[in-house]
């Protein structure tokens, strides 16, 4: 193995962010030519049917000549959402109890014919 995978594999530096299915991770690569980058990978979790669960990733790759004016518009776009909507996170899904409008709808709509408990597949989680 050359000295660049060697290097391409070794982490020269690398942060953690969880925010909630989200995960952030920021790591500081190397070029072959030995110069340093960012990369940037958005990874968010998935739940199938089955429980089952498989992550989606998206990456950035920020390179130094771009790192000043990268800053300076993520400033100023944080800077704008703060300024136009408070520090306040407004949005339902957001909070830990967050159940989606046709949870309520589905569950208003059943009636007491509709619940049969005679089925062990009819059975909700949720009254557990």
């Amino acid at each position: 193995m050359s000295g660049y995978e060697m290097m391409d594999k070794e982490e020269i530096y690398s942060k953690v962010l969880r925010a909630g299915r989200r995960t952030y991770f920021f790591d500081v690569r190397a070029t072959k030519a030995g110069d340093y980058y960012l990369t940037i990978t958005e990874s968010k979790k998935f739940t199938n049917d089955d429980g089952s669960f498989h992550y989606k990733k998206h990456k950035i790759y920020l390179y130094k000549e771009d790192f000043n004016e990268f800053r300076d518009i993520l400033a100023e776009m944080t800077d704008y959402i703060i300024n136009e909507k408070g520090q306040e996170v407004i949005s339902e899904r957001h909070q830990k109890d967050f159940k989606r409008e046709d949870d309520f709808v589905a569950q208003e709509a059943k009636t007491p014919e509709d619940t049969n408990t005679d089925s062990f597949t009819d059975i909700s989680f949720d009254d557990i």
